[in-house]
């Protein structure tokens, strides 16, 4: 049976485990106060960050850790009241330790009632919270500091989504860049950036799932505003990950680089330009150099025809074959014509001409050509356009765009004319100036962009085999090119082709005088004409017509023996080509000039113009000639005597 003393030394070893566990507690400040707040227990944790020892702080009341504007506003007696009434009271705030510092606390305050409910006091509990206030206010510092970083961005769109891609913040260049403020954005689904074509592919989806996957998205690609507009973008998703390590949400990053895209798709274009050029001019290289060699082997060909056509008697047998022989010939210089005219290597006669005129001129031809399912129009002004062409050559090229016109429209079709005077911009070294643009359209099947890009390619065709040679639009590019003019080629696929060119106008009155010609004194009389040429075919070819004209050849296959028999031979005329090895046909002219002044030189060439400020201003007779040719050459270039 227990004893009272055994009982009380039971309840003794409680209350003092009791005091022992709160006087061991030195995180927390756990004291008493009596009903009035006046403070009668004291622990060491209370010591520790309140900085009082008990026997300064026992009897006094518990408004003293609090700040003098808190004692004003009755704080300390609105928290008794609190607990008194409620039950409990608890709150965080400043409080104020001996030293006069302050520490930002976290208060509890229970109420302690006797058996029959009476109050007999309160127990306060107090845990000084100053350093985890301190990193939560630093960590919210950052967090704003954050914040202002990312709003103040304006160049970038910076702006979180939740785990289903809908908008949860926005910053200004999100604005700026995408045109929608917060308030009219936060709470949509990012797809709304994406255009129509990308949310049927499920691209904003997919986005999503590869930055899940792949822990990021990074991609270029078409984005859209608020207004529709359309703009380039570079887009990285990064997922965001919680304390689990599960997907929260996503940062999402958007860059304008529109300018970028356009910059670089400029530069892809110039290169592609450049490259162009420089293939077409080694292709203008090569053609030349082939219809040289063209020219050469036609002349040949050509003057042999005539020389046997004329020392022959006339046979209805063989005169047929000559004939077509010669007609073959002849075929053969209008494709080394359209060589030259792409290789801006062309003999042009330049003159003052009423397109117009020229046009209604060949009506009767274009009709021919084209045929009756093919009409022909025509829009010109009423007061005639003159324009610096070559009227043949401009013929053969609206011939050549006609019948590609008619190629394009087998079901027939409008073939269309038109004439206006405009204004071309100027450029590096060239003012503004005047110019006639002569269009020829027609209603046909059109190019695609592809066959477009490549249309004056020489030698490019989309008809059959045998059925083009690829050279008519190259040939007319490269005449409206050497006369100073140039081409633009528009087509869509089923909208039919318009080919426009331009050309330097013309002043009829001062350009147009006409010249009065004259018959040479030499004509009819035999001269010694020293002969160079370093293809002996073409030598040979020469050297007989010479013959047949009745003059005296002296031949000579290069110009250092050209000099050589200039020393040995009295000579009345100098004929050489121009493209030979080691001493062209105009350096041996400079040298001929100095040591025999006065001696009528005549270049044989193919290519349009020779060297400019070298030597003497030379006549040029061009290749292949034949006897009527090379006949009225001599007699203009000797002077009467």
């Amino acid at each position: 049976m227990t004893t009272q003393p055994q009982l009380m030394q039971a309840t003794i070893n409680d209350d003092e485990r009791y005091r022992l566990l709160v006087e061991g507690v030195v995180d927390y400040a756990i004291y008493m106060l009596d009903p009035n707040g006046i403070v009668v227990s004291w622990n060491n944790g209370a010591r520790r960050f309140k900085g009082y020892q008990d026997w300064e702080i026992i009897g006094r009341h518990f408004s003293t850790f609090y700040r003098p504007d808190d004692q004003q506003s009755g704080l300390p007696e609105h928290a008794l009241k609190t607990a008194r009434v409620e039950g409990k009271y608890e709150a965080e705030g400043w409080r104020v330790r001996k030293d006069g510092t302050q520490f930002w606390a976290h208060v509890v305050i229970d109420p302690i009632r006797d058996a029959a409910g009476g109050l007999i006091g309160y127990a306060k509990v107090t845990r000084d919270l100053t350093e985890r206030r301190q990193a939560a206010e630093q960590l919210r510092h950052r967090e704003e500091q954050f914040r202002l970083l990312v709003q103040s961005v304006t160049d970038y769109a910076i702006y979180m989504l939740d785990v289903n891609g809908n908008v949860t913040n926005w910053n200004s260049g999100a604005q700026r860049i995408k045109g929608y403020s917060a308030d009219e954005i936060v709470g949509q689904h990012f797809g709304v950036f994406y255009t129509p074509e990308e949310r049927a592919l499920d691209g904003p989806r997919q986005s999503l799932a590869v930055a899940a996957r792949d822990g990021r998205f990074e991609k270029e690609g078409l984005r859209v505003r608020k207004d529709g507009t359309t703009f380039w973008a570079h887009v990285v998703i990064d997922p965001i990950h919680g304390e689990t390590g599960d997907i929260i949400g996503y940062a999402k990053i958007t860059r304008d680089i529109t300018e970028r895209k356009l910059a670089q798709e400029s530069l892809e274009r110039t290169r592609e330009q450049l490259m162009q050029s420089q293939k077409m001019e080694a292709i203008g290289r090569l053609t030349g150099g082939v219809a040289h060699d063209f020219n050469n082997l036609l002349m040949a060909i050509t003057g042999s025809l005539e020389l046997i056509k004329k020392r022959l008697p006339p046979d209805p047998r063989l005169t047929p074959f000559l004939d077509n022989a010669m007609m073959g010939a002849q075929r053969g210089i209008t494709l080394t014509q359209r060589m030259l005219a792409f290789a801006r290597r062309q003999e042009l006669v330049v003159k003052p001409t009423d397109l117009a005129s020229l046009i209604r001129g060949m009506h009767e031809l274009l009709q021919r050509s084209l045929g009756p399912s093919i009409t022909i129009e025509t829009d010109f002004p009423r007061e005639p356009l003159f324009a610096r062409v070559d009227p043949n050559q401009l013929e053969l090229a609206i011939l050549n765009l006609a019948v590609n016109s008619r190629d394009a429209m087998p079901g027939g079709g409008t073939l269309t004319f038109t004439l206006r005077k405009v204004t071309q911009p100027g450029s590096t070294g060239v003012a503004p100036h005047d110019a006639v643009s002569l269009c020829v359209s027609d209603t046909g099947e059109g190019m695609d962009a592809a066959t477009l890009a490549r249309a004056s390619e020489p030698f490019f065709t989309t008809k059959g085999v045998g059925k083009g040679t690829g050279l008519g639009l190259s040939m007319v590019h490269g005449m409206a090119d050497q006369l100073g003019g140039s081409l633009v080629l528009r087509s869509r696929l089923g909208e039919g082709t318009t080919v426009e060119l331009y050309f330097p106008m013309a002043d009829p009155v001062l350009e147009g005088a006409p010249t009065v010609a004259h018959a040479s004194a030499s004509e009819g009389k035999r001269f010694t004409i020293l002969v160079v040429d370093d293809d002996p075919l073409v030598l040979l070819n020469t050297t007989a017509m010479l013959e047949e004209l009745g003059h005296t050849p002296v031949p000579a296959h290069s110009g250092a023996k050209a000099l050589e028999l200039l020393k040995i031979t009295d000579v009345d005329l100098l004929i050489t080509d121009h493209a030979m090895p080691k001493m062209t046909g105009a350096e041996l002219a400079k040298v001929v000039a100095s040591e025999r002044p006065g001696l009528p030189i005549i270049i044989a060439t193919g290519y349009a113009e020779l060297p400019k400020g070298e030597g003497p201003e030379l006549r040029k007779l061009q290749k292949p000639f034949d006897l009527r040719a090379l006949e009225r050459e001599i007699s203009k270039t000797i002077p009467a005597t």
